[in-house]
């Protein structure tokens, strides 16, 4: 139980130290939508998701004022629409995509996921049609956000989904030209995608979901940022335990509000994601912890052991303050979204190959990426299957999040905006990679996999 100086120091941190509950999102099964005409398909979503969120904005309203707690984000997930849509007798999910938007802006959200497909180990008809939607999908809303799962620890890696993933990407930046491909950054690819992720872009509501929940997303790097300033030169044993400390008491924050909102919206509480989660805000970085930790530059040799030690303080923290912790869980590394990782990026320091070897480690994988506009989909497919590689052999959720940005260069900026941020677009290996790529079929599950 908290005492009073741990109220005071958690006041402390959300005053001064960026401390904030990143998002609550409200998970909703569509599995009951599902209906051969696409246009019932697509109303049945709108209505059952304006019903299920009506509310969702104003408890956290009210949860941020009572308890003087920032919520930053209320989001929606709801089931991955590939599954939902595969009832519908149509060549295209757009129709679905606009519901959702629609709904999204309905209900007050700032965004909702799902417009997803699970193709780790092979594609039904709704998959591709779901990923073939993609592209015009993403032109056509505002807030909806896209995932598709290519590979899985069990699975293995669809080599196919990943070459047409590729292409996917491309297409996307080229339909959203006008503002710097920013649809590619409401797109994901996964290896072994989670159920209950919080966190946009890739928040699904998964079919072993229930009915409905709540799940929240807590963040801190500012205040872990700050607590290792008081142990300069210290022994890594208490630096990790400083940030143990540090992240339980940001998780304790997540799951009272987490189990408040539940009760208020009459939904279940699901899970906290106690990720370090950063923000362009100048002292809200994970790159500047690691700069804390003592290297000079985030990228520099000896940014993955830094990186290592964190995500596992963090989640040992974490873990200890909460009853069901899940969704991604540790430490991004979004370079657009984290001011100390443009800089590293822009000074050199920060590579597409370095930050390849600190996803071994951390929570997720490449995630908003800006590389040139002239970058191929064999390219990109590559990138990808490097991450899901990663994920699969190691039996952790890797992903990539990756803006071919049209008519850029390497060295120039890509301007999203809000929390999205900029990105300094960064170099890729001009070798190619196409008959890689070509070959398709499936790289088989790793030995790891036989586990039963």
């Amino acid at each position: 139980m908290l005492d009073f100086k741990d109220i005071l120091a958690t006041q402390d941190m959300i005053d001064k130290r960026h401390l904030d509950v990143r998002t609550i999102t409200m998970g909703i099964s569509l599995l009951d939508c599902a209906h051969e005409d696409v246009n019932i398909c697509a109303q049945r979503i709108y209505d059952k998701i304006t019903r299920r969120a009506e509310n969702l904005v104003k408890v956290g309203e009210e949860i941020e004022w009572e308890f003087g707690i920032p919520i930053v984000n209320k989001r929606i997930s709801v089931t991955p629409i590939a599954i939902v849509g595969n009832s519908c007798n149509t060549d295209s999910y757009v129709p679905l995509a606009i519901a959702m938007d629609k709904a999204a802006k309905e209900c007050g959200v700032n965004f909702i996921g799902g417009f997803s497909a699970l193709v780790q180990k092979g594609c039904t008809k709704g998959d591709w049609v779901l990923m073939d939607s993609i592209p015009e999908a993403m032109k056509a809303t505002d807030l909806v956000c896209s995932s598709v799962n290519v590979g899985s620890t069990k699975a293995g890696i669809n080599m196919d989904a990943v070459a047409k993933m590729g292409q996917i990407i491309k297409k996307t930046a080229e339909l959203t030209a006008d503002n710097d491909g920013l649809g590619c950054a409401k797109l994901v690819v996964f290896a072994n995608a989670v159920e209950d992720n919080p966190f946009m872009a890739g928040a699904f509501h998964g079919v072993g979901e229930p009915e409905c929940e709540l799940n929240v997303g807590v963040s801190g790097p500012g205040v872990v940022y700050h607590a290792l300033q008081s142990v300069k030169g210290q022994p890594f044993d208490v630096v990790a335990e400083t940030i143990k400390k540090t992240a339980f008491r940001i998780t304790r924050m997540g799951q009272m509000v987490g189990v408040e909102a539940g009760k208020r919206l009459g939904v279940p509480f699901g899970i906290v994601d106690l990720s370090l989660a950063p923000t362009p805000a100048v002292g809200d970085s994970v790159a500047r912890i690691l700069e804390e930790i003592g290297l000079e530059v985030c990228g520099t040799h000896g940014t993955t052991a830094a990186l290592a030690m964190l995500n596992d303080a963090v989640k040992k923290g974490g873990v200890m303050a909460s009853n069901h912790v899940g969704g991604l869980s540790g430490a991004f590394i979004p370079v657009s979204e984290d001011e100390g990782m443009i800089a590293a990026a822009l000074s050199g320091t920060l590579t597409l190959d370095k930050l390849e070897a600190m996803t071994c480690v951390c929570s997720v994988g490449l995630d908003m990426i800006a590389v040139p506009g002239d970058t191929s989909a064999d390219t990109i497919s590559a990138i990808i299957a490097d991450e899901a590689a990663i994920g699969m052999v190691n039996s952790k959720t890797t992903a990539v999040r990756i803006i071919p940005a049209p008519g850029k260069t390497v060295g120039d900026m890509v301007e999203m905006g809000g929390l999205l941020g900029s990105a300094p677009v960064m170099p890729v290996h001009n070798e190619s990679a196409a008959q890689f790529i070509a070959r398709g079929g499936r790289i088989p599950a790793p030995l790891q996999s036989l586990k039963n």
